[in-house]
This record gives C-alpha cells, structure tokens and sequence, in this order.
C-alpha cells in the first residue's frame, strides 16, 4: 500500500498529542493512535513517535523502518539527530520536552523532504521510460543501417540522421548514465556499442557547447564508426577469446571497409568518412589503418576515438567484465602519447556523471 497524506501521532500523551493534531490539521490531515494501536491499513506520509515505554517505541520504529516510512521521534533521553540516506525512511529525533513549534517545524521537514522524494522518484519514473522509447528507436535505426551495410544495400541516410537526433534528444534530456543504464540491456553487442559510443559522443558535444551543426556531425560520425564490421564475419565478431593474428588483422578492416561503404553512396560527408576510417588511428603513429599521426589526425576523429575506447573499456565482454569508469578514464590517461590529453581532460565530466556523479551547471 502507498502511503497516504495524513500524520500519524503515537503517544501516551493524550494532551500533548491533542496540542499537536490541532497544529497539524492546519497544514495536512492528522490522526492520533495510543501506542498500543495497529498500524493503520492505510500507511500514513510520516509517523511522530511519542512513548515513554521504550519496548513500545522501537517495535513502532522498527515497523516505520521496514515500510521506509519517516518518522518523528520525540525521545525521552537525550539523542542526537538522525537522517535517513533516503528521505523516505528517515528518522528524526528531537528531547520530548521540545516546544510545538520546534517539533512542527521538524515535521514540516519531513513532509516536505518526503514529497520532495516522491517528485523525484517521479521524475526519474519519466526519464527511465523517455529513454526506453528513444533508445528503442535509435537501436532499430542503427540495425536498419548495419543490415542494409551487410547485404549491400544503401544505407538510408535520413534514418541515421534520425537516429542521431533521437541520441542528441535522449542525452539532452536524460544525461549519459540513463542512457547507457537502458542501452546496456541490449543483446546486439555490435549495435549497443555503436549506441554507446554516440551516446558519449552526444555528451561530449554538449559538454564543449558545440553547435547544433557540429552536435549533429559528432554524434553521427559516432553512430556510424563501425558499419564496416556490418562485413566482418560474426565468428570473429563474437569470438569469446583473444583473436589470433588471421582473425584479427580481418578485424583491422573494419575502419577502411566501413569508409568505403559510406564513400560510394555519396550521402555522407569527409568529416564522418573520417572518422569511420580513422578511429583506431594513434597520435604516435601506432594505430591502423593507415599508421596517422599528430597533426594528420583530425579533432572530429580524435574525439571519437576517445569516446570510442572509453565505452569499449566499460562494456560488458564475453572475455572480462566491465571496468569501473573511473579506471577506464585511468587507463586512457596513461595513453598520453596515443590519445589528445586536452580533449581526454575535457572528457573528464563525462566520466564523472558516467558513474552516476551529478556536476554543477
């Protein structure tokens, strides 16, 4: 059962519970039950505890406790104030010889703290089904165009861009970690990554308040960075092991077949060709296919390679499990000579609410 909006007042303080029902009945509806009561059937919004017995007291608190109930606690010794991790369970106390004011006001607190909750409770109830939907929709535009990319069919243009909309949209509005908490129970490994990484992408372009134009082009240039191996075999796709050096230098064809895919429709721009073939390229030069380095490599591509070997760090693996964000950002940071230190630093932010840590505006 939900809990209603009404106070709940346990005591063996018939007077002094009289004063306080009055007091609250002029902000929200309010019983009075002596300590002997059940707990009534329709659960209150917050509990004030005023019982001398201390049996009596704890068995109520430890009802409260497993409903996640607040509750009020006017104790007989002297206690020290104590908050709840979660508003809704909380537990106050204050001395019972507390004035009326003080001990409205703290319960005023907690009816606020506990609607306070439920809003957000709600919100996020709102966020986690908006990001379902477009994440639903950005997954069967992505497999659209790695379909038509294995059978050689054009790839459909307008639905890429789409797709890059509905990611920009999910981001803007629901952040990184949503996203990659609704995308990461995907079963398509190929397509999830590919979500991933424009999922970063998305919120790396945010975060470096680029304009809409070059949101867009980051964001699809992420999307798209692996159609090539839409035409790598899936034995070496899903292959659970290490790859031997045959396997994986079919691998290493990924970058240029997905480019030339792109390249012979005509519909998508250098830039994007770019990233598409260079995003395993190294600023020292070690990277394939074509060894670039330094100044060679473009940003839009130094960007994606970023975003694209952070999500793969922090992917689920048939091999490993998943690395924590902060380490994957760790292990990147070490990579000073292949990777744009500038830009990894930039990229920090997003590691942070990655890991679910909330940053200031």
């Amino acid at each position: 059962m939900t809990p209603e909006h009404f106070v709940l007042i346990v005591s063996d303080r018939p007077k002094e519970a009289g004063l306080l029902v009055r007091g609250i009945r002029k902000i929200i509806a309010c019983r009075s039950v002596g300590p002997s009561s059940p707990m009534p059937a329709d659960l209150p919004a917050v509990v004030v505890i005023d019982v001398g017995d201390d049996a009596a007291a704890g068995s109520w608190m430890t009802q409260l406790h497993a409903l996640r109930l607040p509750c009020l606690h006017l104790a007989r010794a002297p206690a020290n104030e104590k908050e709840g991790s979660h508003p809704l369970g909380a537990t106050r106390s204050l001395p019972v010889g507390s004035s009326r004011a003080v001990v409205l006001a703290a319960l005023f607190d907690l009816i606020d703290a506990l609607q306070q909750a439920r809003i957000h409770q709600a919100r996020r109830s709102v966020r986690a089904s908006l990001v379902q939907g477009l994440a639903g929709q950005a997954n069967v535009l992505i497999g659209s165009a790695f379909t038509a990319a294995q059978s050689g069919r054009p790839i459909d243009a307008a639905e890429v861009e789409a797709g890059t909309e509905v990611i920009l949209e999910a981001i803007s509005d629901c952040g990184i970690r949503a996203w990659l908490e609704i995308i990461n129970r995907h079963d398509e490994q190929l397509y999830q990554h590919s979500l991933s990484v424009a999922g970063f992408a998305a919120a790396f372009a945010l975060q470096l308040q680029l304009g809409r134009a070059d949101q867009m082009r980051l964001a699809k240039a992420a999307l798209l960075h692996d159609i090539g191996k839409a035409q790598i075999p899936k034995a070496i796709l899903n292959k659970p092991g290490k790859l031997t050096p045959e396997e994986m230098a079919v691998m290493r064809t990924h970058p240029g077949a997905g480019a030339d895919i792109l390249a012979r429709q005509g519909d998508f721009d250098a830039k994007i060709l770019a990233v598409v073939r260079h995003h395993h390229e190294m600023l020292d030069g070690s990277g394939y296919p074509d060894g670039l380095a330094g100044e060679a490599i473009p940003d839009l591509v130094r960007l994606v390679t970023i975003c694209d070997i952070h999500s793969a760090l922090t992917e689920r693996r048939a091999y490993r499990e998943p690395l924590p964000h902060d380490e994957a950002h760790a292990i990147m940071r070490r990579m000073s000579t292949k990777l744009d230190g500038a830009l990894l630093r930039a990229f920090s932010p997003i590691v942070l609410r990655s890991a679910g840590y909330a940053l200031a505006d």
